[in-house]
């Protein structure tokens, strides 16, 4: 793409950052441009955002449900795997899948729980009183 091409579409990042793109200058080479958007990225980004919204949102009900606990809410809220989440808290996944059962959430010790409100930024209060 020649350096002239380079989009520079309006988007929600739009004040807050730039991306570099290399691009070819008017010699034919390769030289960094910023790009302040594409409108074809920011259909995609707006498109994972939502993704994530309803997922967050369908967790939350499991949660006020009883079908899952906060463990589960609080890792898709925050955009975690159980990779991510094990690297935070230092359970292995299979531990982290036990503790998002209601019942074996409600017989964590202290500790445990909080290890996981500072993995999600969260007081043991917000983890262990579910409010949504």
């Amino acid at each position: 793409m020649k350096k002239e091409d380079l989009p520079q579409d309006k988007g929600s990042l739009d004040n807050f950052t730039r991306e570099v793109c290399y691009v070819k200058d008017e010699n034919g080479k390769f030289v960094k441009g910023l790009s302040e958007g594409w409108e074809t990225k920011q259909v995609a980004l707006d498109n994972a955002w939502e993704e994530i919204d309803r997922v967050v949102e369908e967790v939350k009900q499991e949660v006020i449900s009883g079908q899952v606990s906060p463990v589960k809410y609080f890792m898709e809220l925050r955009i975690m795997d159980l990779p991510v989440l094990a690297g935070y808290t230092g359970f292995w996944s299979w531990q982290i899948k036990r503790h998002m059962k209601p019942g074996v959430f409600k017989k964590l010790s202290a500790k445990k729980i909080q290890i996981y409100a500072d993995a999600f930024d969260v007081s043991v209060d917000e983890l262990t009183n579910f409010k949504g």
